[in-house]
C-alpha cells in the first residue's frame, strides 16, 4: 500500500489515461518506490535477521519520512538503483592487515571489475619477511626489477634476501623500529614495501599490466610510516587511498603535496607533550640520498582518497577543514564503517576506555563488549545531503547483494566488504588458519567478540574466538610479551626528551617509562599476532615458561560480525579442503542484479503493444536500456 500510494506522489496527475499502455512503467515505478522505502527489505527473504543499527533508514515508517526524502526520490531511486557505473565501483574489497588483503586478492577483485585494495600495515617488514623467505615464486624480486631505482632495490636484495629461505627455528633479521625521525634506510625499505604490493596488485604474472582499479588502505593511529608508504604506493600507480582508525585530516593535503614531490609534514600524538611534534618526508631528500635525485623531478599521479568514518559529523569535519585543495577538500568520497565490521571499530559516542578508573565498565555489555546505541547509527539521507554529490559506501554487515542494492537506491555508490573476502583463497591468511576457520564454520557458527582492551591504539578491537589462537585468554597469558615490531607504540615527552612505549610490551618495560600497570591488562601484541596471520611469525627471543624452545608467535585473527556468511561461498573439493575464490564473492554480491534486472524486463515485454508512438518509443527505449544493463552485468560476472 506504502508502494502504491508512493506511485501516487512520484507519477504525474494525469496518469490515470494512459493507465493501459503505461502498467509497465507504473510497475517499474512502484519497485522503485518500494526500494526506496523499504531498501532490501522491499525484496529480502524473510526470517533474515540483521543488526537493528543497519535498519535504522530502509526501516523507518511512511509517515516519519521527512518531506525532503520525497523530493529526490524518484532521481535516487531510479538513477541510483542497480547502476552499473563504469567508473565508480559498486564493491570495495576491504583492506585487511597485516597483507590479508593482499596482492593476490587485491588483483583478482580488479580483474573483475571492482577496487581491489592492499593493506598498507607493516608493509615495510612483511617484504623483508618473504625476501628471507627465500622469495617464493620470485614475486618480490619481480617487483622490485621495475622500481625507478635499481640501487635502492638492489641494497634491499642485498642485505635481507635469503636463497631458499632460513631456517624455520631462526628469527627474521629485524628492521629498526619506527621514530619521529626515521633513518633512509627505513624510509627506503617502507617505500619499496608498499610500491612492490601495489605494483603485484595491478600486474599479470608476466608483468604486463592489468586494466585496473587498485587502492591501499593504511589506519591513520600508525602514524609514523603513513607518508612513505603514500609515496610509495603513489609510484606504483595507485588509484585510491583509504584510511580510517583515527581522523586523516593531513592525508588529503600530503597526497597533494607528494604529487608533486614536495616536502610534507605530520603532526604526530606525543602523551603529555608540552609542545607539538612532527614526523617528515622529503622526495627529494629521499632520492638524493639514494644518488638519484633525477627521480624527485619526475611528477606522481595523486590516488584518490576515501576516508572511513562512521558518523555525518565527522564527514562534514573533514569537508570543511581537511587540508587537501579543491572545493572537497581533496576528498573524492566516505566509506561509512559500521561497527559491525571486522578490525578496529570507532568507540561509541562518549565511549572512553579508562583502566584507572574502570568507568568504562557501564558501558559495556554482559560479553564486556562495548555498547552502540542510537547516537552511533548514521542517518543517511543526512550523510548524502551533507557529502554532496561524492560517492560513499557503507560497510559492516553489507555482504549481501540485497544490501548493495539497498545501498544504491538510498543513493550510495556500493558496498565495502572485507570479511567475506578475508577467507578466500587469494587473502594472504595463513592457510593453516584459513582451513581452521572454514571447517569450524563449515560445522557450527563462529563467535566475533568486540575487546574494547585489546588494542594498544584504544579502539575496540574485534577478535575472532579460534581455539588454539590468541584468542583464547590462556594462550596470550602464556606468550612472553615482547614488543620488537613497535607500529602501534606511543610515543611521550618526559623531562624534555622523547621515548616510545606500548601497552603490550613488558609490563617492567612500560612502568619505566612512565606507564600505568592498570592499562597494560587485557592489551594484546596486535603487531605480532597479525604478522602470524600472514604466515610470517617472528621467533621470539623468549621462551613460554617449561617450555626448552624459543616461543614462535601465534595467530590472533579479526573478522566482521557476518563471518559466517562465508558459508554462502565455500565448497569442499574431493580432499576434503574448503575453499573459495575472490570471484565467487563478487559474483554473488552482483547476481542478483542480473536477476532483478531480468524480472524487470519481463514488465516490458508488451511494449510494442502500445498504440501511443509517443509511448511506444519511451518504452522501448527503457527496454534497451535494461537489455544493455544485463549484457553488462554478464560480461562483469564473466571476466575471470
Amino acid at each position: 500500500e506504502e508502494a502504491a500510494l508512493a506511485c501516487d506522489l512520484l507519477v504525474p496527475f494525469n496518469v490515470v489515461w494512459i493507465l493501459d499502455t503505461m502498467r509497465v512503467m507504473l510497475a517499474s515505478w512502484a519497485l522503485a518506490a518500494a526500494l526506496a522505502l523499504h531498501g532490501a527489505d522491499a525484496f529480502s527473504p524473510s526470517g533474515v535477521q540483521l543488526p537493528a543499527s543497519r535498519l535504522t533508514s530502509s526501516s523507518m515508517p511512511l509517515a516519519a519520512r521527512p518531506a525532503a526524502f520525497w523530493a529526490p526520490a524518484a532521481k535516487r531511486a531510479g538513477a541510483t538503483q542497480l547502476h552499473m557505473a563504469a567508473t565508480v565501483p559498486k564493491i570495495i574489497q576491504g583492506g585487511m592487515g597485516v597483507q590479508v588483503s593482499s596482492w593476490k586478492l587485491a588483483r583478482e577483485v580488479g580483474r573483475k571489475g571492482e577496487l581491489g585494495v592492499i593493506s598498507g600495515t607493516a608493509m615495510d617488514v612483511v617484504l623483508l619477511r618473504w625476501l628471507q623467505e627465500g622469495d617464493p615464486g620470485g614475486v618480490y624480486r619481480r617487483a622490485l626489477a621495475a622500481f625507478p631505482d635499481q640501487g635502492m632495490a638492489q641494497r634491499c636484495l642485498a642485505k635481507y634476501f635469503v636463497e631458499g629461505g632460513k631456517e624455520k627455528d631462526k628469527p627474521y633479521r629485524p628492521l629498526q623500529m619506527w621514530v619521529m625521525e626515521p633513518s633512509q634506510e627505513l624510509n627506503e625499505i617502507s617505500v619499496l614495501g608498499n610500491y612492490c604490493e601495489v605494483w603485484l596488485a595491478k600486474h599479470n604474472d608476466d608483468s604486463s599490466p592489468i586494466d585496473s582499479v587498485i587502492g591501499i588502505n593504511c589506519l591513520t593511529k600508525i602514524q609514523l610510516p603513513v607518508m612513505s608508504s603514500l609515496y610509495g604506493a603513489m609510484l606504483a600507480e595507485c588509484d585510491y587511498v583509504l584510511m580510517g582508525a583515527g581522523i586523516p585530516m593531513e592525508v588529503p593535503g600530503i597526497l597533494d603535496r607528494l604529487s608533486r614531490n614536495e616536502d610534507v609534514k605530520m603532526a604526530i600524538d606525543v602523551d603529555d607533550a608540552v609542545t607539538g611534534y612532527y614526523t617528515h618526508f622529503s622526495p627529494k631528500n629521499f632520492w638524493t640520498n639514494s644518488g638519484r635525485p633525477e627521480l624527485a623531478d619526475k611528477a606522481v599521479k595523486r590516488p584518490n582518497f576515501l576516508p572511513i568514518v562512521s558518523s555525518v559529523l565527522l564527514a562534514s569535519a573533514m569537508l570543511k577543514r581537511a587540508t587537501g585543495e579543491g572545493p572537497t577538500r581533496g576528498i573524492q568520497g566516505f566509506v561509512i564503517e559500521f561497527p559491525t565490521a571486522g578490525g578496529h571499530n570507532a568507540p561509541p559516542r562518549g565511549f572512553k576506555y579508562d583502566a584507572t578508573t574502570g568507568s568504562h565498565a557501564l558501558s559495556l555489555n554482559d560479553k564486556g563488549e562495548p555498547i552502540y546505541g542510537p547516537k552511533d547509527e548514521v542517518d543517511l539521507v543526512k550523510f548524502k545531503n551533507a557529502v554532496g554529490d561524492l560517492p560513499f559506501y557503507l560497510a559492516g554487515y553489507y555482504a549481501r547483494p540485497e544490501k548493495l542494492q539497498e545501498v544504491l537506491a538510498l543513493g550510495g555508490a556500493g558496498v565495502q566488504v572485507g570479511t567475506s573476502f578475508a577467507f578466500s583463497e587469494e587473502s594472504g591468511l595463513w592457510d593453516q588458519a584459513k582451513q581452521q576457520v572454514l571447517q569450524q564454520i563449515a560445522n557450527d557458527d563462529l563467535v566475533v567478540y568486540t575487546d574494547p582492551v585489546a588494542s594498544p591504539t584504544g579502539f575496540p578491537f574485534k577478535v575472532l574466538e579460534l581455539d588454539g589462537s590468541l584468542s583464547v585468554k590462556d594462550n596470550y597469558e602464556e606468550r612472553p610479551r615482547v614488543c620488537n615490531l613497535g607500529y602501534l607504540r606511543t610515543a611521550y615527552e618526559k623531562d624534555g626528551k622523547l621515548g616510545y612505549r606500548c601497552a603490550s610490551e613488558p609490563i617492567d618495560d612500560y612502568l619505566k617509562k612512565g606507564g600505568d600497570k592498570s592499562a597494560t591488562e587485557g592489551r594484546k601484541c596486535l603487531c605480532n599476532g597479525l604478522m602470524a596471520n600472514a604466515g610470517v611469525p617472528q621467533v621470539s627471543p623468549f621462551k613460554k615458561a617449561g617450555s626448552t624452545e624459543r616461543y614462535i608467535e601465534e595467530t590472533l585473527i579479526t573478522a566482521g560480525d557476518d563471518v559466517n556468511q562465508v558459508r554462502k561461498y565455500m565448497k569442499q573439493d574431493a580432499s576434503g579442503r574448503w575453499e573459495y575464490s575472490a570471484r565467487d564473492v563478487v559474483d554473488y554480491l552482483l547476481g542478483m542484479f542480473k536477476e532483478e534486472y531480468l524480472n524487470e524486463l519481463k514488465l516490458y515485454k508488451d511494449a510494442d503493444a502500445a498504440e501511443d508512438p509517443t509511448i511506444k518509443m519511451m518504452l522501448l527505449n527503457e527496454k534497451s536500456k535494461i537489455e544493455d544493463k544485463i549484457a553488462g552485468v554478464t560480461d562483469q560476472i564473466a571476466n575471470k
